[in-house]
């Protein structure tokens, strides 16, 4: 009997793959923090005796290097990719043994990357499995945008041409096991569903059910912004990533804090949204610890700018780190726990600012001196705004402040995560600002003139 174990990593919206036999396993796509890798095979009492990438990721750390060379595990990286590191190159076709009559067999399937590989779980020479990467996604595919502009096109094309090769090659019954499409953002479309089949995805997935210039014409149509640190991941990938570094940070006390506030570093209050608008130390930013902690402070903050982070709990600080290395961020500059009280010098007053709901913007737009700054990304904003708001995406907002009207800035997003990222920006900038912590679906119910493009 084999087995498949799937080790979520909800922040990136990601999966890895433990799968193997009664006494060894392969490891597919491992994160950069691969204890719980280990930990999963400690579980399960095998060895991890095969590490697979299906290609070079764009949007994280890889972790397998690193858990290759821990456990000693042979290291499958496709052939195409180029890399500085030594790795058993993975051609199309090439099988390899994980356990006693399990198997796995390479698929070339370039689309999301030119060198793209999948991989079949085969058990006896049938295929139970197969781990689709960024190729196949449940109901979607992976993007083909994140290479080089003048390839897109080609990589969709080829993306269509490899999800119809694994619908034909394979059985309907094998599971489909991507890496992507679990809220990621090297999606190409809102994948649906948490298990899926051959069988289902010939039903329903655009690629498999459209011809290729339909296909392609949609999803490049549908393409959305990639994230800015995307472009710092590729090369650490294909360098070889350093090992993780998890032990806690050096300590700041107050005076440190306002020092580095005062360089211009970045300074990161992981409590929740609410407790951050009651009171904050002033110029510090607000990126919640259980939201996409990962995914936008690295969208937003430049690149290999020092920073700070302030939690409520070693714990809630431990947590944080651990987000922030599989995105490249791997030490704080400081940290400190406790609250704002500890944070700030003796007198040193609290900034705060108020939240309300679109029923209160309704109450007060339109009206002199009312700014609505909407931050959602463009295909949202497409979709319905508030008539007359401005906006701004949130991961441009940081370099684009000027551009707020004077006034008082009411902002929104879809349901208050962004918003209060970005009233923490324009707090810190010393803007009035209301974040407006609400769900964009009761602006209608609250009577605000909302407009479609």
């Amino acid at each position: 009997m084999f087995f498949v174990d799937t080790i979520e990593v909800a922040g990136l919206g990601n999966r890895c793959y433990l799968a193997g036999g009664s006494s060894t396993a392969v490891a597919v796509d491992p994160p950069r923090d691969v204890d719980r890798v280990l930990e999963a095979a400690a579980r399960r009492g095998v060895r991890i005796s095969h590490v697979a990438e299906t290609h070079i990721h764009n949007d994280y750390v890889s972790g397998g290097l690193e858990l290759a060379r821990l456990t000693g595990a042979a290291y499958l990286v496709p052939a195409g990719a180029t890399v500085s590191f030594a790795r058993i190159p993975a051609h199309d076709g090439d099988r390899t043994v994980v356990d006693a009559g399990l198997t796995l067999r390479a698929l070339a399937t370039p689309g999301h990357t030119p060198h793209h590989t999948a991989y079949a779980l085969e058990e006896h020479g049938t295929a139970v499995a197969v781990f689709t990467g960024g190729s196949l996604l449940i109901g979607s595919v992976g993007r083909p945008d994140l290479v080089e502009p003048r390839l897109t096109e080609s990589l969709a094309r080829a993306q269509h041409a490899s999800a119809r090769r694994l619908a034909a090659e394979l059985p309907d019954a094998a599971r489909v096991l991507p890496t992507h499409g679990f809220g990621s953002f090297c999606s190409a479309g809102r994948a649906g569903g948490d298990a899926s089949t051959i069988g289902a995805e010939k039903a329903s997935n655009d690629a498999l059910t459209q011809d290729p210039d339909t296909f392609v014409t949609r999803l490049l149509a549908g393409l959305d912004d990639i994230p800015a640190y995307y472009a710092h991941m590729g090369p650490v990938n294909s360098a070889g990533p350093a090992p993780v570094d998890l032990t806690a940070p050096a300590p700041a006390d107050a005076g440190e804090i306002a020092a580095r506030l005062a360089a211009g570093e970045w300074v990161v209050d992981l409590r929740n949204r609410t407790a951050f608008a009651e009171g904050h130390v002033a110029g510090t930013y607000n990126f919640e610890a259980d939201g996409q902690l990962a995914t936008c402070l690295a969208w937003l903050i430049p690149w290999g700018r020092p920073v700070t982070l302030l939690a409520e709990s070693a714990g809630q600080l431990a947590h944080a780190q651990r987000e922030l290395v599989r995105v490249g961020i791997d030490r704080p500059a400081a940290a400190a726990t406790g609250g704002p009280s500890a944070w700030t010098t003796a007198g040193e007053a609290l900034a705060a600012f108020p939240r309300a709901t679109f029923a209160d913007l309704a109450a007060r737009h339109p009206a002199p001196g009312v700014v609505v700054l909407d931050v959602r990304r463009v295909s949202e904003r497409a979709a319905g705004h508030v008539e007359g708001s401005v906006h701004i995406s949130l991961h441009t907002l940081h370099r684009r402040l000027e551009e707020v009207p004077p006034g008082e800035v009411w902002v929104h997003c879809a349901g208050g995560m962004r918003a209060a990222v970005a009233a923490s920006l324009l707090d810190a900038a010393g803007r009035a600002v209301v974040a407006v912590d609400d769900s964009f679906a009761a602006a209608e119910a609250s009577g605000l003139p909302l407009r479609t493009t």
